[in-house]
């Protein structure tokens, strides 16, 4: 099989368990929102997971991304047998660092609060100390994850990785069906904790089939390790720079409306959507692509891989902006309407939604671009422009809340993501040349015309549709569907007449399949 088809193969694995794992996802968060509403308990919960958040999301990523380049090579200069007793090293370090991080966590816990939600008080606050004290364990774990999702994906295994979140989610349902009555909100934090100890189980069997066997090997002084660190330090810092927005808006939505940071979280989930489906199966397969053209110093060939995948992501997310924005309030109603979440959260979320689409294009191209930085080496450039993206959101978050409320917290995300981008890509091309502009900007165009016809028409489909049927939720579901469904078709229709290179080149793909499944019939 050719590296083109087999980075196609993996990229469509990749997609198919995340819709899976998605679809959970969602219906995870239909759970939460009809078992604990939009409210003060929610608010607390959502707040004590992002307190452990960020030093997971620092262990389980940064180590997986700055892993895979050192990974390979130790191999290429140690072979196979290098490369376990490496992994196993840093397994154990990582570990080792967890237990540190979590005592910290443990002791420091109510001034994490206090930075995090500066509104919370009396037993709004204890209950975000213990909640947060509760989700510690999860730190221990995701050090392991994050080790065996870089060993993995070196290995260009990419079936446990990208299956991951099944059954964390699973996890999170079982419990709020069947125990979240008995056990209430302290109970979701312990479901939050063995949703990702699931994770690690997942990837056993996998690691196992690609060769991993666990011997216990610690050095803490070892090279690789060192060079683990070094990279990851800026990772680090992005990780954190990345989640400063995010707690800024909590933070400033504390002092708003009851329901405020729900409402963020439950949009922020929805636009997230688009990011963690198609866009993560994008950079991850083109990721070690661009790493070996970078490692051959082929720059030529990088460009064009880097190329691809921008117009890719603008043929995705442009449209996905307009539909958002267009179709906010029944993805809301649809997606999170049911029990104690009511029409006042689906109002307020849908605000928050449209304001987050807006920036949907920008978050995607961050993606992409700040692995394309990672294939060359720099980990500080994108550390460094993450910092001034955040360094507006803040300017701007402090002015737009003032006349906007929450909804002035998402735009002021979004237009954070867009500045980023922006000089993120000023940044590549200073490092390698000339981009070929000019084609970004024509797709960039085609898509949004084409976007642009299609919110209308969706628009139409809609309202027509659900006006005609009736008012039920059933109804509205039938209604979003069709007029999705429609829209999918219109886009496509409309890329295809604009000529839009990668439509085209898919259409011709289709055509060659259907022709090779003729023939061998």
């Amino acid at each position: 099989m050719s590296k083109s088809r087999q980075a196609a193969k993996s990229a469509f694995i990749i997609v198919v368990f995340t819709l899976v794992s998605k679809f959970l996802g969602f219906l995870r968060e239909i759970l939460i929102a009809a078992k604990f509403g939009s409210g003060m308990e929610t608010d607390t919960f959502f707040v004590s997971l992002t307190a452990t958040g960020i030093v997971t999301g620092f262990l389980s990523n940064a180590v997986s991304t700055t892993f895979i380049p050192i990974l390979s090579e130790i191999e290429s200069k140690e072979g196979k047998k290098g490369k376990l007793e490496h992994t196993n090293n840093i397994l154990n370090s990582m570990f080792f660092i967890s237990l540190i991080l979590v005592f910290i966590s443990w002791v420091g816990a109510p001034v994490i609060i206090r930075l995090l939600a500066k509104g919370f008080e009396g037993e709004q606050f204890n209950l975000a100390v213990r909640l947060t004290r509760i989700g510690l364990p999860m730190i221990l774990f995701s050090g392991i994850i994050g080790t065996f999702t870089g060993y993995l994906q070196s290995e260009e295994r990419f079936l446990s990785s990208s299956a991951i979140g099944i059954p964390f989610n699973f996890v999170y349902i079982f419990f709020l069906i069947f125990f979240s009555d008995k056990f209430g909100i302290k109970g979701l934090m312990a479901a939050a904790v063995l949703a990702v100890i699931s994770q690690y189980i997942i990837q056993i069997p996998e690691a196992k089939a690609a060769g991993y066997k666990y011997e216990f090997k610690f050095n803490i002084r070892d090279k690789y390790i060192k060079k683990v660190i070094v990279l990851s330090l800026p990772v680090l810092v992005s990780v954190v720079i990345n989640d400063i927005g995010a707690i800024i808006d909590r933070t400033l939505a504390s002092d708003l409306s009851t329901g405020s940071i729900s409402a963020l979280n439950y949009a922020n989930k929805l636009n997230g959507f688009i990011l963690g489906v198609f866009i993560s199966a994008i950079t991850t397969v083109i990721f070690p692509i661009l790493s070996r053209a970078s490692s051959e110093n082929n720059i030529s060939s990088l460009k064009k891989v880097m190329r691809y995948g921008v117009n890719f992501i603008l043929m995705i997310t442009v449209p996905a902006t307009v539909g958002l924005a267009v179709l906010a309030k029944p993805i809301v109603e649809v997606a999170f309407e049911r029990g104690v979440f009511d029409s006042t959260a689906t109002v307020m979320t849908s605000q928050a939604l449209m304001a987050y689409s807006i920036g949907l294009v920008g978050m995607a191209l961050q993606l992409l671009l700040n692995r394309v930085y990672y294939s060359l080496q720099d980990t500080k450039t994108p550390m460094l422009i993450g910092g001034i993206g955040v360094g507006i959101d803040i300017v701007l978050n402090i002015i737009l809340v003032k006349f906007m409320a929450h909804i002035g917290l998402a735009l002021s995300t979004s237009i954070g993501a867009i500045a980023a981008s922006i000089m993120l890509l000023y940044g590549v091309k200073k490092k390698v040349g000339s981009l070929g502009t000019k084609n970004y900007i024509i797709t960039f165009v085609k898509t949004g015309l084409a976007s642009a016809v299609m919110g209308a028409a969706v628009y139409l489909i809609y309202h027509e549709l659900y006006g005609m049927l009736g008012v039920s939720k059933l109804y509205n579901l039938i209604s979003l569907l069709a007029a999705v469904g429609s829209g999918v078709i219109i886009y496509g229709i409309l890329c295809y007449s604009f000529k839009v290179e990668e439509v085209r080149d898919m259409a011709a793909r289709i055509r060659k399949t259907n022709i090779l499944h003729r023939n061998k019939a």
